[in-house]
């Protein structure tokens, strides 16, 4: 098959790594910079191009969307669905994902574990949505955060009360929930493909640290996942519609909770984490479903 990487840096690990796979099982790889690509909308013939290159031969794509360039990127894809290419994660699942109110409010209704979660735009609600969430101490997120940034654990009533109003000063769409203390700054990073968890690795944040994220100084170790944290991560993956995922769990009281699910989830930490060849299982996977005659991963949610 040709394959297309699409993704900005060639020289990213989970850029590489998947171009080292896909050109060692035999198939035709490159990288391509999606940013670059531009599009001819047509009904009789869509297609798209890169430096004056029409890209009608591409066999399957595999995203690697930046969350700042979901619009552009899943345009892209989009346009390769449109004229009949495979692609691992199909755009509407990566809007579906990067979207994190819309992702709780639909993992909510499959009744997926989930931290309290609570959102609004008044800010007279302040003490209300704090009052759900059981009370401080209660994590802010701001929804257009990424890798543990606009991400802040209040302790008090107060400190909450004041992280929520200047957010909302800045007209910044916010979540608020509440803190699993129990997970001790830790979460479960499942790595998702198909219908399998092919890896999990647990981050550890540092001292004082309550976000975990590994691009903040977090540890990441290879751990044995439960019964019930396999079928979250799947489940998870499943209703976001993504072929591709890194699920976030906590470890919490009442069983897993998902924290977040990622549609383009870095490789490199849980490759050496756990020693497994993830990319490698990304490929395989992509070789079965593409035998099989689906040339098109549409990202249907469950």
């Amino acid at each position: 098959m040709k394959i297309a990487i699409l993704s900005r840096n060639p020289d990213l690990y989970s850029t590489r790594r998947l171009l080292e796979e896909a050109n060692a099982a035999g198939h035709e790889a490159e990288v391509i910079d999606y940013l670059k690509c531009y599009m001819n909308i047509t009904t009789q013939k869509p297609s798209i191009y890169i430096r004056e290159r029409e890209l009608n031969d591409i066999d399957a794509i595999i995203p690697r969307i930046g969350a700042s360039k979901t619009f552009f990127g899943t345009a892209v894809v989009r346009q390769f669905e449109m004229m009949g290419t495979y692609s691992v994660n199909g755009s509407d699942a990566i809007s579906r994902s990067r979207d994190k109110l819309r992702s709780l409010q639909l993992l909510s209704r499959k009744n997926v574990g989930l931290p309290v979660t609570t959102f609004a735009h008044d800010t007279k609600a302040t003490g209300s949505l704090i009052k759900l969430c059981g009370g401080a101490p209660v994590v802010i997120k701001l929804l257009e955060g990424t890798q543990g940034v606009g991400v802040v654990l209040t302790e008090t009533q107060k400190a909450a009360e004041s992280v929520i109003e200047a957010f909302r000063g800045l007209d910044a769409n916010i979540l608020v929930q509440d803190f699993v203390k129990e997970a001790n700054g830790a979460d479960i990073r499942c790595l998702v493909v198909g219908d399998k968890v092919v890896a999990a690795m647990k981050r550890q944040g540092g001292e004082g640290e309550f976000r975990s994220n590994l691009h903040r100084g977090g540890a990441a170790t290879l751990v044995k996942i439960t019964p019930a944290e396999r079928a979250t991560a799947v489940m998870a993956a499943k209703i976001m519609g993504l072929g591709l995922a890194g699920v976030d769990l906590l470890r919490s009281n009442s069983g897993p909770v998902v924290m977040e699910v990622n549609s383009s989830p870095g490789l490199e930490g849980i490759e050496v984490a756990t020693g497994k060849n993830v990319a490698g299982s990304i490929i395989k996977w992509m070789e079965s479903k593409a035998a099989n005659g689906n040339k098109i991963q549409r990202g249907k949610s469950y």
